[in-house]
């Protein structure tokens, strides 16, 4: 076996970026908030546009998830899928974090108005 050979052996292949990256959110105790901000950026993805055009994800804090919706009518037909929604989100990788849903009555929120 020549040099070259037992070098290129004993080479570590490159870590995926992604692992690094959930090493130093766990070592900062900050995985449970990154994956539930992870599930506010992709509500559109999750509740569909049915939803999605009438509400927004806003803020994940303490495993709950709160929700912007755009009148009473809107919030009361979200509140009675609750279970159904949450079903979906338990269903992404590490959706659940998600404990709950808090829908608040207000106007869909930009994502400037994140808390």
């Amino acid at each position: 076996m020549s040099t070259r050979e037992s070098t290129n052996r004993n080479r570590k292949s490159p870590a995926p970026i992604s692992g690094i990256v959930d090493g130093i959110f766990a070592s900062l105790g900050l995985t449970q908030k990154y994956h539930g901000w992870m599930m506010v950026s992709k509500w559109p993805e999750i509740v569909g546009e049915h939803y999605s055009r009438r509400s927004r994800a806003f803020r994940f804090a303490d495993g709950v998830l709160y929700v912007a919706v755009e009148d009473a009518a809107w919030r009361q037909q979200m509140a009675m899928d609750a279970e159904k929604i949450l079903k979906i989100i338990h269903d992404y990788p590490n959706g659940r974090v998600v404990k709950s849903l808090r829908l608040v009555r207000g106007e869909k929120r930009t994502p400037t108005d994140v808390d």
